[in-house]
């Protein structure tokens, strides 16, 4: 079904560019390498996939560690051979990255007096052999990696006081023109696409001083390449202070290297807020300065007001930067240089598309914005330990990754529109970011001053939730139906939770009269007959709800040009194999249930070939008091026997996932067949066990039993394992039992 309508637009003036995170960032002796584990170093056919975005440009790795980790005089440029030549080819302009967020290859690092020459050398390198390549970014984010490796210790070298990180930074800075200089030996028309976070800050009256410090120290990596650090700077004295001399500072205003384009970098985490009122934080956000304690929180977590626009902070660099002189003579600009936002997939399309507007916006005001760069085109690992740590946490950005080939999500073909000059519409963008909903505070409010465009007032959000085209969500009093109505209100998803008196599934006329009033974009379908036992004795009455109904509305679904999703079983399977089902097996259900699911498939598929059909099994979830998990833990704690089958395999699924998977593969545009369950085969009993042991509980009143003995009227599968061909979406099932028991506390609370 259609989700997206397209309006004709001129072409847009604002460039669409792209970017892969590509950081090959050292902890200790560790280096953590972003294109190894997204893959990317191995498929040299992403770039066509790229291609078809419509992308004019793309930030690249050029990496110094990966291409002459043991010197210049032994890189290895087959890698970058291969891909930049394909670039070119598909008409796509690399800038070239050469260190992002890293401290170099192993025999150097940020405080190393010699990293600057190093990194020129390998600048050179890259200049004489691609002479063709015009646009670099020798260092990504100086000022922020700086802060990461010599303030606050994350990276190596561990830095945490002013003058690790100083050091570092300068030496970024000097590598950044140094690099330029050789670059420009070889190609003087070659650009500096200089990137930047610059986060601001805002505080209480009480620290104002410290804002207005780090207000400043924002800037210091862009002021140092314009050579604007002189002794009239705001920040001389400090840098002094900490011991840097003042023949290291005047060497920046001699050798002065002033971007072509500043670059923007912006995280919703980006702009921060300092109190001293800790009591009103949690202790991991308790800092200090040496003169006041204070917390550290997100401004976004904690401004009534909100956090400035993508298009005040981009006026703000271009009010401070303009008229700056580039050495190539070229008219200096500015460019969003990355766009991401680790979230669902309507937040990311609502951050994607505020981006862009803003930036047109503000291009028709006469600032020159080139570019916005998406960012993060295969998503990213880790960033939720700022990279410390390899955990396995993924993001997806443009394409998922946990398919077996990048599978393109909605922000490709949002891109792509942009691309055309067409405005991507679809319900979901008329509802604000949840950086702008009120359920985004989560600390008491204080205004904070920080935009001029403060966050929606709950009332106008509350109007435009009822106004927008919802969601339909059938199966209001079963588990599934709650939980999509619970999670679609967190994500800001207009829906209708729909009982079977309001709109009978099994009866044609309801269901189309429902569809012509309610006017939905997608319908969900969680309704169904879930007594597999009873079944057996109603084989007629099963058969109704679970395959009549589903099918009636698939075909409404297509009348009305609506989206479809609705839910199978792994009772579809009949359990004579002993590694997990996958959604190409031929199904041969063992009773009523399983009968009613596998008709439900082909009937709906058959009349609506675009219906979205996920096949699950075992759900357990925080919010019902009757799953599995539950049950156990709650007879346990009871101190009575806990009665489980020892040898039926199953593959649990946590209901949140479940369901917020689902609402993404929505938005995706997915079709068909489709395995969701956490990836984990394990017993009941043993699932019992597991749950037990993990919530801290005794597991001697436990009791397995063969499945023959348990007195179901229905016969079931001994093995209904699932994964998936198309995609292992959900985390594994430790994690989702781990997630389980934190949110069950939470609930309890």
């Amino acid at each position: 079904m259609t989700q997206a309508a397209q309006t004709p637009t001129a072409k847009p003036s604002v460039e669409l560019w792209a970017g892969i995170e590509c950081t090959v960032n050292r902890v200790g002796d560790r280096f953590f390498d972003q294109i190894e584990r997204n893959g990317h170093d191995r498929r040299i056919e992403d770039l066509e996939q790229f291609a078809a975005l419509g992308v004019k440009a793309i930030r690249y790795p050029v990496l110094w560690e990966k291409i002459a980790p043991d010197g210049v005089e032994l890189a290895d440029w087959s890698w970058t051979d291969e891909r930049l030549n394909r670039l070119r080819e598909l008409g796509i302009r690399p800038i070239a990255g050469l260190v992002h967020h890293g401290s170099g290859p192993a025999h150097t690092c940020l405080t190393d007096p010699l990293f600057a020459e190093k990194l020129a050398e390998f600048a050179r390198a890259v200049a004489m052999r691609y002479p063709w390549l015009d646009a670099y970014t020798p260092v990504n984010e100086p000022l922020t990696t700086a802060r990461f490796s010599g303030l606050y210790g994350h990276w190596y070298p561990h830095g945490q006081d002013d003058k690790t990180f100083l050091g570092a930074l300068l030496n970024e800075c000097r590598a950044v023109i140094l690099s330029m200089q050789a670059i420009r030996d070889i190609n003087p028309k070659a650009q500096l696409i200089q990137t930047e976070d610059l986060g601001k800050i805002f505080s209480t009256p009480l620290l104002s001083y410290q804002a207005e410090f780090e207000n400043e120290r924002r800037w210091l990596s862009f002021d140092l390449l314009c050579g604007r650090v002189d002794h009239h700077h705001p920040l001389w004295d400090y840098l002094l202070n900490v011991g840097i001399s003042a023949a290291e500072l005047d060497w920046f205003t001699a050798n002065p290297c002033s971007p072509d384009v500043f670059g923007i970098n912006h995280y919703m985490t980006s702009d921060r807020f300092l109190d001293e009122r800790l009591d009103r934080y949690p202790s991991q956000t308790h800092g200090g300065n040496g003169r006041h304690q204070y917390a550290d929180v997100e401004a976004v977590r904690v401004c009534a007001d909100g956090i400035p626009t993508p298009k005040e902070l981009l006026r703000e660099v271009w009010e401070r930067y303009q008229g700056t002189g580039s050495p190539t003579g070229a008219p200096t600009s500015i460019a969003v240089t990355e766009v991401h936002l680790g979230c669902t997939r309507e937040e990311q399309l609502r951050w994607l598309k505020e981006v862009w507007e803003d930036a047109q916006a503000l291009q028709q005001e006469g600032v020159p914005v080139q570019a916005v760069t998406v960012w993060s085109l295969l998503g990213a690992y880790d960033w939720n330990t700022l990279l410390t740590r390899r955990e396995g946490f993924y993001e997806p950005g443009v394409f998922d990754l946990r398919a077996p080939a990048p599978r393109p999500t909605a922000l490709a073909m949002m891109m792509r529109y942009f691309a055309e000059g067409r405005t991507y519409q679809h319900p979901l963008l008329e509802i604000p970011g949840w950086w702008k909903r009120d359920h985004r505070l989560l600390y008491p409010p204080v205004n904070c001053k920080a935009s001029s465009k403060a966050s929606e007032p709950l009332q106008t959000v509350s109007t435009r939730l009822d106004t927008a085209a919802p969601v339909l969500i059938t199966g209001a009093t079963g588990t599934l139906g709650r939980a999509f109505a619970r999670l679609c209100e967190i994500r800001g998803i207009p829906y209708r939770l729909l009982s079977r008196r309001e709109m009978d599934i099994t009866q044609t006329e309801s269901v189309d009269r429902v569809l012509a009033d309610l006017k939905p974009w997608a319908v969900i379908n969680t309704a169904g007959y879930v007594r597999v036992d009873a079944a057996e004795q109603e084989p007629h009455v099963c058969r109704q709800i679970n395959a009549e109904g589903a099918a009636i509305l698939a075909q409404a679904c297509v009348q009305h040009n609506i989206s479809y999703v609705t839910f199978s079983s792994d009772l579809v399977f009949d359990g004579n194999q002993s590694y997990p089902y996958l959604e190409s097996h031929d199904v041969a259900p063992l009773n009523v249930y399983g009968h009613s699911k596998a008709t439900a498939e082909q009937w709906v598929l058959s009349a609506h070939p675009c219906a979205l059909v996920i096949r699950t099994s075992a759900f357990f979830g925080p919010w019902d008091e009757y799953n599995f998990l539950t049950l156990a833990l709650r007879t346990l704690a009871a101190g009575q026997p806990f009665i489980a089958a020892e040898d039926a395999i199953v593959s649990p699924t946590y209901v949140p996932d479940l369901v917020n998977t689902t609402l993404d593969l929505m938005i995706d545009g997915e079709c068909g067949l489709w395995h969701l369950a956490n990836p984990g085969a394990i017993t009941w009993a043993d699932l019992a066990r597991q749950v037990a042991e993990m919530a801290g509980m005794p597991t001697n009143y436990i009791e397995a039993r063969p499945t023959e003995h348990l007195g179901f009227a229905a016969t079931r599968p001994m093995y209904s394992a699932l994964s998936s061909e198309r995609g292992i979406l959900l985390p594994t099932l430790d994690r989702a039992i781990v997630r389980y028991l934190a949110d069950c506390e939470l609930v309890q609370r």
